[in-house]
């Protein structure tokens, strides 16, 4: 149980990371930055709902989260052994509501976009981030899908791939 709360804890870090929507963040040269203006109306809705995620995560605002999380919710956090670790909506939050009780200051922000897509109510989202809340630099890959429901999207899914800084060069 307290090697998933350790895991669960990092899995937390990686949502609660965010940067504003036109923050400058490196870009490996072979990829075009995306730009807000790059966006169409729905991968901006999408990507409005990604950074209100993230910056109500770094906040500790769990029941705001309790909106953007879908009742279904499912993280999936493969860490740097290759260890599959699992969150539902319920579990995840209780992450997010121990570190606020806890007095910890908001988190880092930093985040970068590679891709959003939209096909009707479903739409994905990979982006990176960077966490060293366990104690290592880490750089963490994030793919989200999203549903719309209820006229809001709402995060269902996320898988996250955790390495270390040092090998993102």
């Amino acid at each position: 149980m307290m090697h998933l709360k350790s895991t669960a804890l990092i899995l937390f870090t990686a949502m609660a990371l965010t940067a504003p929507a036109n923050a400058e963040t490196p870009q490996p040269s072979t990829e075009k930055k995306i730009e807000m203006t790059d966006y169409t109306p729905e991968q901006a809705d999408v990507r409005k709902a990604i950074d209100e995620l993230i910056q109500t995560a770094t906040s500790y605002d769990v029941a705001t989260l309790d909106r953007i999380y879908h009742d279904d919710l499912e993280v999936i956090m493969i860490d740097t052994d290759d260890n599959l670790n699992f969150a539902n909506k319920e579990g995840f939050k209780g992450l997010f509501r121990a570190k606020g009780e806890a007095g910890d200051p908001p988190m880092n922000t930093w985040a970068q976009y590679h891709n959003i897509s939209v096909n009707g109510d479903t739409a994905h989202v990979l982006l990176s981030r960077k966490n060293d809340l366990s104690g290592q630099n880490m750089i963490l890959i994030l793919s989200i899908d999203l549903i719309r429901e209820d006229g809001r999207w709402q995060v269902k899914r996320e898988v996250i791939f955790l390495r270390p800084e040092t090998d993102a060069t």
